[in-house]
């Protein structure tokens, strides 16, 4: 059998859950009729459908005619800024700076026509900025997009409140909350109370299929499709259905609303062993003094560059994430660090280690031990680099 790492990788994705496996196979066999079609194999299909519906709504305190699936959270989130947009004329548009680049990439589109974009700054810890945030309110924005938690610290903002006063402004506000599902207790009807108009959830970050995900939306928002066609989802998004990866995405939300507690105090826990090793070897941790998931530690160890020590911890074992552009064609740090303000020769050593609910105790000290090893070749190999230089 072929060897596989630890993974300490679950905010990139999760395994998936073997009673989500369960429940998607029939839908991958006889399972296979189309939606829309009025024979028994579609009323099959279509009742499926519903099913998951309901459980996605269920778990985020929504009601089922609110949740708008689509191919994943990059769809619904462009669904949410491009289709608002669309039924308005070009005015000012807010995101932070932080957001994932499913955010970032399409804002940048909407301003390239004609809608002003501010990027909302951040402090040294990943937290919006008040000043900043009352600034971008003041330019009465029309859309506005926070994420509820950051994927690369962890960070997590205070939604409702930033909300409340977006909504005291005007703006239409929409939260990224892809990380925090499974994670958080998530409310949609008092994130709605407060002012969040939508919401984007997917289902490969907890536990689920990829090709999953949903736009959770205020039904009195209106926007256009980016997919038109056959008027499925509502006319929001036509195209024949994923419906296994819908039903695996029912049961798979289902799931983790019923562990998120206890997930995120065995993650708690795990974070602690994790963080007090990391202190000893005197790595930055990044966002430690905000409130942040806790599943998540993104770090960086003195004068180690973070893609090398994701290598070698790879070769040893573990499966980790860097700090990193995603593109090996973009030499630049993370767009969250450098938001944050981190100096770049910090940011290269940037690594996140991101916990699931199947990690053990003995699998973080199992890294630790493997982490001060390989810190250790590292540094040595510095200091005889440095003694090569100063001949």
């Amino acid at each position: 059998m072929e060897f596989l790492p630890v993974y300490f990788d679950h905010n990139a994705t999760t395994p998936l859950d073997a009673a989500v496996r369960a429940a998607m196979l029939p839908w991958l066999g006889q399972g296979f009729g189309n939606a829309s079609s009025r024979h028994e194999y579609g009323r099959r299909t279509r009742a499926a459908i519903d099913l998951a519906r309901q459980q996605v709504a269920a778990a985020l305190n929504a009601q089922p005619t609110e949740i708008v699936f689509t191919s994943g959270g990059s769809e619904a989130n462009n669904l949410f800024l491009k289709g608002v947009a669309a039924c308005r004329k070009p005015g000012h548009l807010a995101v932070s700076a932080i957001e994932h680049p499913c955010i970032l990439q399409p804002a940048r589109q909407l301003q390239r026509s004609g809608w002003g974009l501010r990027e909302i700054a951040v402090d040294g810890q990943g937290r919006i900025d008040p000043e900043d945030y009352a600034a971008t309110l003041a330019q009465k924005p029309a859309l506005l997009s926070v994420m509820l938690a950051n994927n690369e610290t962890g960070v997590l903002q205070d939604v409702p409140t930033l909300a409340a006063a977006a909504r005291a402004a005007g703006a239409i506000m929409h939260s990224d909350a892809v990380q925090a599902l499974g994670k958080l207790p998530l409310d949609f009807r008092a994130l709605n109370a407060a002012g969040v108009q939508a919401l984007t959830v997917s289902a490969h970050k907890i536990n689920g299929p990829q090709g999953a995900a949903a736009l959770v939306l205020d039904k009195r928002l209106e926007l256009a499709p980016l997919i038109a066609g056959g008027g499925h989802e509502r006319g929001l998004r036509s195209g024949t259905e994923n419906v296994a990866a819908i039903v695996g995405f029912g049961v798979a939300a289902q799931l983790a609303a019923q562990r998120a507690a206890q997930t995120a105090a065995q993650t708690t826990k795990l974070r602690a062993l994790l963080e007090s090793a990391l202190g000893e070897l005197g790595a930055t941790i990044f966002s430690a003094a905000a409130p942040r998931l806790a599943n998540t530690t993104y770090f960086a160890l003195p004068n180690i560059d973070g893609e090398t020590l994701v290598g070698k911890l790879d070769r040893a074992g573990f499966a980790l994430a860097s700090g990193a552009a995603c593109s090996s064609a973009n030499p630049e740090t993370s767009h969250v660090l450098q938001a944050m303000k981190i100096s770049p020769e910090l940011a290269r050593g940037a690594v996140r280690l991101s916990l699931g609910a199947g990690n053990s105790a003995g699998e973080v000290q199992g890294f630790i031990d493997a982490l001060r090893k390989t810190v250790g070749e590292l540094q040595g190999l510095t200091a005889i680099n440095a003694g090569r230089d100063e001949r």
